[in-house]
């Protein structure tokens, strides 16, 4: 039997209340249940968004709820798999790593990935208050798809979806909190559109909205086709992914066998 996936994006407005954020992922679950999804994906950041005033380590020094721990109570109560971007206590005190954690449908911890690639680009340095991943990301088996990991500014990096394409990922899930300004829409469409094609597989942006966010989650199957896309509001993006859809696409284009590794 062909492996299949309905994946579920909650486009969300960010929050830096961890309790209404887990408010808003009860609600968003309940609409990607009766939806018939079997994995729910929310932004980078989800747990809570930092300000100057409210540094990234503050949602970990000072826990108000367990966000991880409730997370996988929704995963449980709605019996859908759930992917969020989390923060996590590091050795350095004043820093944190940015954590994508992936439940599955019984609320068990299947993989979590720390961001390898942190954002020090326009006027943003998130260095100063995070810590980088040192492991490459995961890739989990859900319901026979195989579904990798990456955050946000690692999508400027097609080295680590390459390593993902080498073992043998069907879909990427990247939560995001990709900032607005100029070409950058343009630049997250584009590079999420260049990682389906060049990896003949399937890449789904969760991104934020908000005053500096800006929107645009999308999925692309392994041709570049879009399956589903949001605009600048708060959306339950559904959509379907086919592990057939996979090998039909690398079949006809199968560009992964032809690389040179006798040269690079």
């Amino acid at each position: 039997m062909t492996a299949t996936l309905t994946v579920a994006l909650a486009q969300v407005e960010g929050s830096g209340d961890p309790a209404r954020n887990l408010e808003k992922a009860r609600r968003f679950a309940q609409c990607a249940h009766e939806r018939g999804a079997d994995l729910l994906v929310f932004p980078e950041m989800f747990m809570g968004l930092p300000s100057q005033d409210h540094p990234p380590v503050r949602f970990v020094r000072e826990p108000k709820t367990d966000f991880v721990g409730e997370l996988a109570a929704i995963a449980a109560d709605f019996h859908t798999a759930v992917v969020a971007g989390v923060w996590e206590p590091s050795p350095d005190i004043d820093r944190v790593f940015n954590t994508a954690v992936f439940f599955d449908a019984d609320g068990r911890l299947l993989a979590k990935y720390r961001k390898l690639h942190l954002f020090d680009a326009l006027s943003v340095r998130e260095s100063d208050t995070m810590v980088p991943g040192a492991a490459p990301p995961p890739i989990v088996s859900l319901k026979g798809f195989r579904v990798g990991l990456a955050l946000c500014y690692d999508l400027r990096f097609p080295e680590l979806f390459r390593f993902l394409a080498d073992n043998e990922a069907e879909l990427v899930i990247i939560p995001s909190a990709w900032y607005q300004g100029s070409m950058k829409e343009e630049h997250w469409l584009t590079l999420l559109r260049a990682r389906a094609i060049e990896n003949t597989f399937y890449t789904a942006g969760c991104n934020l909205i908000g005053k500096a966010f800006c929107g645009r989650s999308t999925v692309f199957d392994p041709f570049g086709v879009p399956v589903a896309s949001a605009t600048e509001d708060e959306d339950c993006l559904i959509a379907p992914v086919s592990a057939e859809r996979v090998r039909a696409v690398r079949a006809k284009l199968p560009s992964l066998r032809h690389r040179r590794k006798d040269l690079f």
